[in-house]
């Protein structure tokens, strides 16, 4: 069976913030804001005056942490006894994952996320991302329902740091280079399909434009080349990931990131920047160690992390223990053109050792 999981509406111009409370007041007047304090920051004081002009009560709640099953679970509790008819989600990744989290939850609750960055899919993606206090991942929760809207304004990610949204372009062309080899054994498959062309669509876009958004970020302009590439990160990225059916086809490099999130060392790099280095690590399985000359080039042009950080402990054995501790189904492996298996993992890891 076909699915398509998506939100409701879409919508992206610069300085919606400053009309937030029109696209909020026809679903709710009594809210929960549910944000970090420099995402509050970024769109302030513009989104709470539209919120005071449409006649909207809320109340804040600020995240400070990863998102976490207790931050779900106190914010599930928060929503409640407020009785808000609306959780209006201000952030990045983790605000927003939490608040599709509880939205999921809470079948009479509403929920608008309202995304800050364009450094992955989460306003968009039909599952939210738990991890532990340490930020290292436990699962990725499917939703039971969607965001009613998604709400950009190109001028808030213009003004982020262009980190953000490299790491956002490489998170987003990683759904291609993670889709298309299941095709190779699976050519027939209509959902398939859909997930590896909506993926090709924002590669073509970073292919033709990336250069030129990165330059409007760096300068905080909005451009129309920013603006298509902000939705090619947030709604082609996320709407490749809301195509299923009854054969799974997880991402690889997403899964080596998982593990890679376990390691304190890590940190400091973004979750793009991960998946990132993950890619390189499945191409070197995928291409017997020699990696995609494209995707090697584009990794470069967004300066991704080629090689690990300094790990704690002797340098071979950790990444031996990280090769053996990445999980990934066996049935989804099966469907891949490239085996799978923790000696393959260790010589990948290993040969992005000072090479590129």
């Amino acid at each position: 069976m076909l699915a398509i999981k998506s939100p409701r509406a879409y919508a992206h111009e610069a300085g919606l913030r400053k009309r937030a409370g029109e696209f909020i007041k026809p679903y709710a007047t009594h809210i929960r804001i549910f944000t970090s304090p420099n995402a509050w920051q970024a769109v302030n004081p513009e989104l709470s005056q539209s919120l005071e002009a449409n006649g909207i009560r809320w109340e804040l709640e600020y995240l400070h942490g990863e998102c976490t099953d207790a931050v779900i679970e106190a914010l599930k509790t928060n929503v409640e006894q407020q009785q808000a008819e609306l959780l209006f989600a201000v952030g990045g990744g983790r605000v927003l994952d939490a608040a599709k989290a509880v939205g999921s939850q809470l079948p009479d609750l509403k929920v608008i996320n309202f995304a800050t960055l364009a450094a992955t899919c989460a306003a968009w993606s039909p599952v939210a991302i738990i991890y532990n206090e340490q930020g290292g991942h436990v699962r990725s929760q499917p939703l039971g329902k969607m965001p009613e809207l998604v709400l950009v304004d190109s001028e808030v990610i213009a003004c982020s740091d262009v980190r953000y949204l490299k790491a956002g372009i490489v998170d987003a062309l990683a759904k291609y280079y993670e889709f298309a080899p299941y095709l190779r054994s699976n050519p027939h498959d209509l959902a398939l399909d859909l997930k590896v062309m909506t993926a090709q669509r924002a590669l073509d876009v970073y292919r033709q434009l990336g250069e030129a958004a990165v330059s409007a970020n760096e300068k905080q302009q909005v451009t129309p080349e920013l603006v298509k590439v902000i939705d090619a990160n947030i709604v082609l990225a996320g709407l490749a990931n809301s195509v299923r059916d009854q054969l799974p086809t997880p991402g690889f490099a997403h899964a080596i990131h998982n593990r890679l999130t376990h390691q304190p060392e890590l940190h400091h790099w973004l979750h793009g920047e991960k998946v990132g280095y993950s890619l390189l690590v499945q191409s070197l399985i995928e291409h017997d160690g020699v990696p995609d000359a494209e995707l090697l080039a584009l990794l470069r042009q967004y300066a991704m992390p080629l090689t690990l950080a300094p790990l704690t402990g002797e340098r071979a054995a950790a990444i031996r223990t990280i090769a053996e501790q990445i999980k990934f189904p066996a049935a989804s492996a099966e469907r891949l053109p490239f085996r799978i298996h923790a000696d393959a993992l260790e010589q990948a890891l290993l040969a992005t050792e000072n090479r590129f």
